[in-house]
């Protein structure tokens, strides 16, 4: 009985709220649509990962199949490397990129010239901006084994010239370093913006106390940011299987395959070259399961043992 009433005074209220509200309530109309129209609607194609899909026959007409491309999918030996590859990458990706904006931030932060800081802030994020197309071909470019600017000092040096878009030992470092050029400046922004909301008068405190920079840096500013240092971490935990795709997609070759063919390269070459559509949606749907579950299991562990979480 107390549930059934818990639920009339919901719903209750909710109504009073429409009601009152009503003109804030019709803003959200085309947000909702769109996210329903471009998000859960084609959820349905979900179905082709468990049928054997054929594109003339169409999604209600193809065969049913079960769990027969999750099978596939788990005994082939292509996708436990691509697996593995894709682990690998991100891993790096975070354990070396993650921190890199939170301490440029902290300098950018401790710098007292603004004009100079606002110059700094500016160059790093313009990066952000371009396509991965274009950094590609500058990266080629810049790191060319014939005539590349960093071969050429290489070569001027003594050395020998690294062939880094064909070599499987250095391709992983191109891409991490092109990854942390491209989007680094544009990640420090959230930590910017993050500083701004600790109280001066906690700085004061400190100055007064006798703490210097560094001691307000690791008792005030640290975690002061702290809980959108979280949040940005298990947020980026959900996309681990993501690893750059269109990254590695205008970047790699058949030569560095081995070391940077990931999940989501595999399922472009595998759905659009091969035509495999059922098998690619059950990688993607392995994909999107394997990420929910990261962010589910992330926040619970900040909640248990940090005691806060991003719900």
């Amino acid at each position: 009985m107390k549930s059934a009433s818990a639920k009339r005074g919901y719903f209750a209220k909710l109504a009073t709220d429409l009601k009152r509200d009503w003109d804030l309530y019709a803003l959200l109309i085309p947000g909702v649509s769109l996210l329903l129209l471009f998000k859960y609607a084609p959820m349905y194609g979900i179905t082709i990962a468990f049928k054997d899909f054929n594109i003339f026959d169409g999604y209600a007409a193809s065969p049913w199949v079960g769990w027969k491309h999750f099978a596939k999918l788990f005994s082939s030996p292509d996708f436990l490397h691509v697996f593995e590859n894709t682990v690998i990458i991100s891993f790096l990706k975070i354990g070396i990129l993650f921190p890199l904006p939170i301490v440029i931030a902290l300098m950018l932060n401790e710098l007292r010239l603004m004009l100079f800081k606002r110059v700094v802030q500016t160059v790093i994020y313009l990066p952000h901006f371009l396509s991965w197309v274009i950094v590609s071909g500058l990266f080629i470019d810049l790191l060319s084994s014939n005539g590349g600017l960093v071969n050429k000092a290489l070569t001027a040096l003594g050395m020998e010239p690294i062939s880094f878009f064909l070599d499987n030992s250095v391709f992983r470092g191109v891409l991490i370093t092109s990854a942390g050029w491209k989007e680094t400046g544009w990640s420090t922004i959230v930590y910017l913006a993050a500083f701004a909301t600790i109280d001066p008068g906690l700085y004061e405190a400190a100055k007064i106390d006798g703490a210097g920079r560094m001691r307000q840096l690791w008792h005030i500013t640290l975690p002061g940011i702290a809980p959108i240092i979280l949040l940005m971490f298990i947020l980026r935990l959900g996309s681990i299987l993501e690893a750059g795709t269109e990254q590695i997609l205008v970047m790699y070759n058949p030569t560095v395959y081995k070391v940077s063919d990931v999940i989501g390269t595999y399922v472009y070459r595998m759905g659009i070259g091969n035509q495999d559509y059922s098998f690619t949606t059950a990688v993607g749907v392995f994909e999107s399961v394997i990420a929910f579950t990261l962010v589910i299991a992330g926040n619970a562990l900040s909640r248990k043992y940090l005691q806060r979480g991003i719900w």
